[in-house]
C-alpha cells in the first residue's frame, strides 16, 4: 500500500498549480489553467492525506494551489456562474478547511460564490438541479457527487442546514427517476422532459450503467451521510439504505477473481469492456468509509480493502522508476459536445462507453485511489 503515497507524492512534486500533471484532458487538449473538477478530485485527496497523516506539505501544497486560482475578492480563475455547471462545485469542498485553520476571507467568499450558484441552478419540474445550463431537464449521476456534499457543508456551517430537505429531495428523485428496478443500479443519466435523443421515451433514461458514475454517486452518498452524522437520523437512515441496496448490486457484477468492475457495469467480458480503475476506486473508498463510520456492516471495510489492494497490485505499475495508474477511463457523458473516441456519438450505447480513451494517472482516477488509501490508513491507526 505503501507504493500509493510514494506514487501520489511524486505526482505532487511535479505539478505546479498551472500545470497538474494529472488533468489529462486539459494537457490532451492545451487547455488554459481554469478552475476545475479535475483538480477538484486531487485536491480532496490532498486534503484527505493532510488529515490522515498530519503531513503539513499537504495542507501547503493545498492553500498554495488555491491561492493560485482564488484572488483576494475570492474570485475564481477560469470560473463561469453563467455556465451554471454543476462540476464546477466539487473543487469548493476544500475550501471549508482553508477557512477554518486560516480564517482568510477570500476562501469564504469563494464558497459564497459557488453557493450563489446553487441557489440559481436552473432545475427540472421535479426539483432537481440540471447538470448543465446546456443540458435543461437532465440528471446525471456525476453532478449528485459535485454538489450535494458541498451543498451539506455550507448548509451546516452557515445556514443551520435550513436547505437540508431540498438536498434529501434531490437524492429522493435520482433514486424514484434513476434506479433500475430489475438490477439495482443507476442509470447514467435522466431527462425529465425525454426530449434527449439519448433517453428512453418511456423512462426518460439512458441506456446504460457506467460504473464511474455509479461511482460517483456511491461517493456522494456516503460523504453526505458522514456530514449528517447523527444530527438527522431519520435523513441519514435514509441515505444508508439506498446506499447499502447499490452496494449489494455492485457485489452481483464485481469480476470474479480481481473484485474490480467493468467501465460498462453489468456486461462483464464482453468484447471491448475492460476493468475500470476510476469507478472501482470509489467503490473501495464508499466501502471503507461506510464500514468506519458505522452505517456499512464491517465486512464491507475487508471488500473494499481487498478492491484496493487489487487495484494496486493490478493497475498500479512502476515504469522507469516512476509509477503509473492505468485503465482511466478519460471522461464519458450524454449528447452534447462529441466523444473524444473514435465513436463520436455520445448516445450513451455501449459502443459509446467502450470507445472514450482510456488514460494513465488521471485525477478522476488518482484521487478514489487515495481516497481509499487514507480509509486504509485511518485503520491502521
Amino acid at each position: 500500500m505503501e507504493k500509493i503515497k510514494v506514487f501520489f507524492d511524486d505526482l505532487l512534486n511535479q505539478s505546479t498549480p498551472d500545470k497538474p500533471v494529472w488533468n489529462q484532458e486539459a494537457i490532451l487538449e492545451n487547455k488554459p489553467p481554469a478552475w476545475s473538477y479535475i483538480d477538484g478530485c486531487m485536491l480532496i485527496a490532498v486534503l484527505e492525506m493532510y488529515q490522515s497523516t498530519k503531513e503539513e506539505k499537504y495542507f501547503e501544497f493545498l492553500k498554495s494551489f488555491i491561492d493560485f486560482y482564488v484572488n483576494e475578492k475570492g474570485e475564481i480563475l477560469g470560473y463561469s456562474l453563467d455556465a451554471m455547471n454543476s462540476d464546477s462545485i466539487n473543487e469548493g469542498k476544500v475550501l471549508f478547511v482553508l477557512y477554518e485553520q486560516t480564517k482568510d476571507e477570500r476562501y469564504k467568499k469563494a464558497m459564497d460564490c459557488l453557493y450563489a450558484q446553487i441557489k440559481k441552478q436552473p432545475r427540472t419540474p421535479s426539483g432537481s438541479f440540471w447538470h448543465k445550463k446546456i443540458y435543461p431537464n437532465q440528471i446525471w449521476l456525476d453532478g449528485l457527487y459535485m454538489v450535494q456534499p458541498f451543498y451539506l457543508e455550507y448548509e451546516r456551517n452557515f445556514n443551520a442546514n435550513q436547505n437540508l430537505p431540498d438536498i434529501m429531495q434531490q437524492f429522493y428523485n435520482v433514486s424514484q427517476k434513476m434506479k433500475d428496478p430489475k438490477t439495482g443500479l443507476y442509470y447514467h443519466g435522466y431527462d425529465e422532459t425525454r426530449k434527449a435523443f439519448w433517453a428512453n421515451s418511456d423512462t426518460g433514461c439512458s441506456e446504460n450503467f457506467w460504473t464511474r458514475s455509479l461511482g460517483w454517486y456511491a461517493m456522494a452518498l456516503i460523504d453526505t451521510i458522514s456530514l449528517l452524522k447523527d444530527d438527522y437520523p431519520k435523513e441519514k437512515e435514509t441515505l444508508v439504505i439506498d446506499l447499502t441496496a447499490l452496494l449489494e448490486a455492485l457485489f452481483v457484477n464485481e469480476e470474479a477473481d480481481s473484485k474490480l468492475f467493468y467501465q460498462v457495469t453489468n456486461q462483464g467480458a464482453k468484447e471491448g469492456n475492460y476493468l475500470e480503475t476510476s469507478g472501482s476506486s470509489a467503490i473501495a473508498y464508499t466501502l471503507m468509509k461506510g464500514a468506519r463510520l458505522g452505517v456499512l456492516p464491517e465486512n464491507f471495510y475487508y471488500k473494499g480493502e481487498e478492491i484496493l489492494k487489487n487495484i494496486v497490485e493490478q493497475k498500479l505499475f512502476c515504469h522507469d522508476g516512476k509509477y503509473r495508474l492505468k485503465d482511466i477511463c478519460l471522461v464519458a457523458g450524454l449528447g452534447g459536445m462529441p466523444g473524444k473516441g473514435h465513436y463520436k456519438q455520445r448516445d450513451g450505447s455501449y459502443e459509446y462507453y467502450i470507445s472514450e480513451p482510456i488514460v494513465e494517472n488521471d485525477a478522476k482516477g488518482i484521487g478514489p485511489l487515495v481516497y481509499a488509501y487514507t480509509e486504509y490508513l485511518k485503520s491502521q491507526n
